[in-house]
Parts: C-alpha cells; structure tokens; sequence
C-alpha cells in the first residue's frame, strides 16, 4: 500500500496535487510519502514483535536527511556502508549505538570514523579488514564491537546484479571458513567479538533462500558458542522484495509478516538481539519520480515519450533493466485507448530508455508522468552525466510538503571545479593562428 492515488483526477502525493509541486519547484523531482514510509517501517517492525530486534534502516536505499530523520524519529537505526552515510545517519539524529557499518572496502580513515563515532558495531567482512580494525582500535586504546560477516553460498534468487550470497560474490567470508576466523579475532586487541552477520541480496521474491540461510546461520552461532565465543546479536540483513510492475500479480513478494515466521522459525531460538538491515522495503513505493513531457516523436516504427528526465536521474532501468510503472498525473478517461510508447530521456545514449512499448493513453508535450516505486535506489544513485542537475527532492506530509534537497543547479555544481594557472592562456596561440 502507498499513498499515491488519484483524487479528483489527478495524481496526489497523500493529499497534495503533484502537479502542484512541478507548478512550484519545477520538473523532473522526486516526491516522497511520509505517512507510506511510516506505514512500511511500521509493518516490518510489527512482524517482528515479541522478537529481540533492531531496524537498521539501509541509508543507501536513500539516504536524504529528511527520510533517515523520519524513520530516526520511529525508532529506527542505521546500516550504513560508508563514511558519507555514517555522518549523514549522525546529521539526521540517528543514535551512534544504533549505527552498524558494512561494506567490503572500508578506508582506515572510514574505520578510524566509525570507532570516534563510537557505533554499535562494525560487520566484519574479510581477515585484512579485521586486522586493520584491530590495529585502529588498540592505537586509540579502544575495544569495537565486531560481528563478522559470513557467505552462506545461497541463491537468492534475484537479479544477478544484487545478489550477494553466493560463494563467487565478494561480500562476506565463507561461512566453512568463519570458525578460524572467529578463533583468530579473539585474539586481536581491541575486538570485542559480539555476533554474526549475513545478507544475501536484495528484492527477494521468496523466503526459502532465507530459510536456508538462516538455518545455516543458526547452526553456525552454535558451533561458535561450542567453541568459546559469546555470541549475542545476529544481523540477518534486509532484501525482501516490493512490486514494481503495473500488475502486483507479476510479482507477489512475501509479506513482512510471514518473513517475521521465518526469522522465528530458524534463529528465534538463540536468544540473540535480532538486527534488520531494510531499505527498499520501506522506501521503494514510498517514492515517485515526476517527469515532464518534452515531445512525442513519431518514427516509422516506434511512437518515443521524451521526458526531461533521464537515465542519471533514474538509472535503474539502464543498469538493471528493471520495470517502473509509469502513470499519468493526469487521470485517464475510464476506457481511454492506449498506445504503446517508448518512454525516453534527453541523454545521448540509447541505453537512456526508461520502457519500450509501454501502453499509455494518448499523450502530448506538456504531460506530466510519474514513475512509480521510485523511493528506493532512485536519487540516491543519480548522478551529473551530461552536466545535467541533481534534481529536487520532495517529502509531503497530509497536505503539506516542503522540498528536502533543492535542484543543484550545473555553475554550482562547477564552482567545485578549477583551472590550473599553468592552463592560463593555452588557448592563445590557436586564437593568434585563427586571427
């Protein structure tokens, strides 16, 4: 469920227009639902009642201030995999006992961060790294909390592009490996060994990989406590799916309620705190993207849907291919004929096609779309080719809405940019040539 309906025929975000927020702040932008992110954080939570458990909310879904103060303010924490996303979770209240950092390549200057910041833990995902930690930590006379990261070799079933449980991936340490490195951290200084960590990829689709990682997990943990380790937190990651397609039959994701059965099922008999690293889940469909139409173009075998915004900034169907359904902000006719169109941008690659032949009602230059369960993975992953603007972000709450990151217009975005001096009059020569 999202609060994106049509009231009135048109598109509201909750109980604002959006076509109210392209008159004010102009196109394209994203829109996000307070009241649909509070509803999501809310049900997973709810799923997991009468459990020991954590939500670390996954900042890299989308890390703008105003949607990590909101989930802050739920009682959520932060799974962050960088030092940009430790000090955003910081800016936007999120307590530093809340805050666990994953990722493969953590920088001593990234590590060194996160111990100052004093964080709840830090997820452990290869033997340099926990050398590394160690060194840091013991040179500042401190002891971290550590939990490391296993590799289950489990297939999630997803897009190959973000799956991250199998054995040839790179994250984690195999999980026939981890009693040796479990015997080897707990003689490091300044590790404090306190659980075991695992994600296995994201926009699962069903719970059986997840009950047969979580299985391996718990029998793990066991063998550990056999072994001396006082093992007390178990961070099982996030991953689960959300509907993307225009057709929720499509695809039908588990509920977070029956998810919250297989988290009892296979590990609620450790008596361990339970950490949750979500992020699409919560975010994906509480998101829209706003697009303007610039022309219809017709070609001798395709109709093109030109749009102002582009591939950097939505790049998911690019890089993934992936499926967004696209609406009208405008409420069709009940029975309008459709047509198909190929949904682009103005970029200049070919690969800056948001959708081929979708079906549409008749549309013109001027039209506004939106481009639905882009709250997740959308802003977040945009970027300036083309010297294009980081587009606006909105957040609306009831009627009200305010804009959360304005469009970063491209003199500002050049003002972080210099010419050397030994530049200085280089192009002279070609102009006393020319003259």
């Amino acid at each position: 469920m999202d609060h994106f309906t049509y009231k009135n025929g048109e598109l509201h975000a909750e109980d604002v227009p959006l076509r109210v927020i392209a008159e004010e702040i102009g196109t394209p932008f994203y829109c996000y639902s307070r009241a649909t992110m509070t509803r999501h954080y809310k049900v997973f939570a709810e799923a997991l009642s009468g459990l020991d458990a954590l939500i670390c909310y996954a900042v890299k879904a989308n890390g703008n201030l105003a949607v990590i103060r909101t989930l802050a303010s739920l009682g959520a924490g932060a799974d962050v995999v960088s030092a940009g996303e430790l000090e955003r979770a910081l800016a936007a209240g999120v307590p530093a006992e809340k805050i666990v950092f994953s990722g493969v390549g953590k920088t001593g200057p990234e590590i060194a961060q996160a111990l100052d910041a004093g964080i709840m833990q830090i997820n452990v995902e290869s033997e340099p790294e926990l050398e590394a930690i160690s060194a840091l930590a013991s040179a500042r006379g401190m002891e971290i909390p550590v939990s490391v990261r296993v590799n289950p070799d489990v297939d999630a079933k997803t897009h190959a592009k973000i799956t991250t449980g199998k054995r040839e991936n790179k994250f984690g340490i195999e999980i026939e490996r981890a009693p040796g490195v479990y015997k080897r951290a707990a003689t490091l200084p300044g590790i404090k060994l306190v659980g075991v960590a695992m994600h296995i990829g994201s926009q699962l689709g069903e719970l059986t990989p997840y009950r047969t990682a979580y299985k391996r997990m718990a029998d793990l943990v066991e063998r550990l406590r056999v072994d001396g380790h006082a093992i007390d937190r178990v961070d099982l990651g996030g991953g689960l799916g959300i509907p993307y397609f225009d057709d929720a039959a499509d695809f039908v994701p588990p509920s977070p309620a029956d998810y919250g059965n297989i988290v009892r099922e296979t590990v609620g008999h450790l008596g361990c705190r339970l950490l949750f690293e979500p992020g699409r889940v919560i975010m994906g469909n509480a998101g829209v993207l706003v697009a303007r139409t610039v022309y219809v173009k017709e070609g001798e075998t395709r109709r093109f849907l030109i749009l102002d915004a582009a591939m950097n900034d939505l790049i998911r169907p690019a890089l993934y291919s992936a499926h967004h359904a696209i609406e009208p902000v405008s409420e069709p006719v009940s029975g309008a004929a459709r047509a198909p169109y190929d949904v682009v941008g103005p970029i200049c690659e070919t690969g800056d096609t948001f959708a081929k032949e979708r079906l549409l009602p008749t549309m013109t230059a001027g039209d506004l779309v939106a481009f639905r369960s882009a709250g997740a993975y959308g802003a977040t992953m945009a970027s300036t080719y083309n010297a294009r603007p980081l587009i606006a972000e909105v957040m609306v709450d009831g009627g009200r809405f305010s804009e959360v990151r304005r469009r970063v217009p491209t003199r500002e975005m050049m003002g972080f940019e210099s010419i050397p001096d030994w530049l200085d009059g280089a192009a002279d020569p070609a102009r006393k040539a020319a003259g």
